[in-house]
């Protein structure tokens, strides 16, 4: 039995407004399947077996599909064979040596002269955010950057760092943010290379041309174009810049590469200084082995000529979704990357929209407020290259009885709801 101070900060914590607004929405839909969902079992095509049902799977970001490869899969078992199943030292004090190769490698496709690992993205964005500026320094942040950015903000303002968001994806705004909030010592400008609950792509020549006009750098969470965007897949920045110059680039080891861990991409000199100024690097714990032996087999693939079959794939498979969606008159967020947003609104019509696709037999993943703004609700959609052009047409038909079945507002009034 709860003791009662166990009881009283569990009453408090059920008067919070966001767990209230949740609370209510599940009183709604109860036995929801659309949160907290177990996957019982895993099959070809990428489908999966949830309470009985079998469905296809388009809730994944594994985008290459690279976590069925026998390949990546047999490097992880030999990998758990030569380093066991943990490195059981804080990288502080060791690593073992598939860590430094593994960051050599994504260095050496990356384009970058070093990267550093991190259990995360996450850890690396927490750890790194706040370990890049100082107490004469400015933090400028675009307000729909992805949770683990503003947690870092929230941590370097706690620190006496100045922290400033700037309107999503505005030049305009940055600049007016970064002249308002002079001096400062430096600044760093925080954004995603791709906005992972829209699939939304800032303008980042123009953003970095403002940065660089006011003294900022610009800091990139790539990790949902991480081996899916690009040149061989290494993201947003470079293809925008032609270079890493004034860019720290964070991308995912997990999505598109399938197995684990986030990195940085940036020089030798801010490598070193991220290890003793990013907490999270060395409170954080390190990334299992097994994973960085994956990791280096995942470059050994996006360095080869299969690379281009995949994301050819990868590619036409979104172009069908993203094509067939707009052809029924959905408003489709983004739709240049493997995330596709089918915009709803309210949040009811979009839990609902989920239950209804998924008694059809596809999982999509009903994204609601506080991850897009209020009465923002889309149906989120992530395409992988070991989809079917089958079950893409089937998902289409689904969302065209969807269309039927529940009135969804038009392009142009679903936007003005979401902005």
């Amino acid at each position: 039995m709860s003791h009662p101070p166990m009881q009283k900060l569990a009453k408090v914590l059920r008067q919070n407004g966001l767990i209230r607004f949740i609370e209510h929405y599940e009183a709604l839909f109860p036995n929801n399947h659309l949160k907290d969902l177990i996957v019982d079992e895993i099959g070809p095509d990428r489908r999966i077996r949830v309470n009985g049902h079998e469905v296809v799977n388009f809730g994944s970001d594994s985008f290459l599909g690279l976590d069925c490869d026998p390949r990546v899969q047999a490097a992880i078992v030999a990998g758990t064979k030569k380093w066991g199943t943990h490195n059981g030292a804080s990288r502080a004090f060791a690593s073992v040596r598939a860590n430094t190769d593994a960051e050599d490698r994504v260095a050496r496709w990356l384009g970058t002269e070093a990267a550093l690992i991190y259990p995360s993205v996450t850890l690396a964005n927490m750890g790194a955010v706040p370990g890049l500026v100082g107490r004469q320094d400015l933090l400028v942040v675009d307000e729909h950057a992805h949770n683990s950015i503003q947690e870092g903000a929230k941590i370097a303002r706690a620190n006496g760092v100045r922290v400033v968001n700037f309107s999503h994806c505005n030049p305009r705004d940055l600049e007016r943010v970064l002249g308002e909030t002079k001096p400062y010592r430096v600044a760093v400008a925080a954004i995603d290379g791709v906005y992972s609950m829209s699939g939304a792509l800032p303008p980042l020549a123009e953003l970095n041309v403002v940065a660089q006009r006011h003294d900022a750098v610009l800091y990139v969470d790539d990790a949902h174009a991480t081996a899916v965007m690009g040149h061989r897949g290494r993201g947003t920045v470079f293809d925008a810049l032609g270079n890493y110059d004034n860019t720290f680039v964070i991308g995912s080891l997990s999505k598109g590469f399938s197995c684990a861990g986030g990195f940085i991409g940036c020089t030798q000199e801010f490598k070193m200084l991220l290890k003793m100024r990013s907490n999270t690097y060395i409170f954080g714990g390190p990334v299992v082995p097994c994973y960085l032996e994956a990791v280096c087999t995942v470059c050994d693939i996006l360095m080869s000529s299969e690379y281009d079959g995949l994301i050819g794939r990868l590619r036409g498979n979104c172009r069908q979704l993203t094509e067939g969606a707009r052809g029924l008159g959905l408003t489709v967020l983004g739709g240049e990357t493997p995330i596709v947003s089918i915009l709803i609104g309210d949040e009811g019509d979009t839990l609902s929209g989920g239950s209804f696709l998924f008694d059809c037999g596809f999982y999509v993943q009903s994204v609601c407020f506080p991850a897009v703004p209020y009465h923002g609700g889309v149906l989120r959609v992530q395409v992988n290259a070991n989809h079917t052009r089958q079950a893409i047409d089937g998902l289409l038909n689904a969302l065209a009885d969807l269309k039927r079945a529940i009135p969804l507002p038009v392009p142009e009034e679903a936007i003005r709801q979401a902005a």
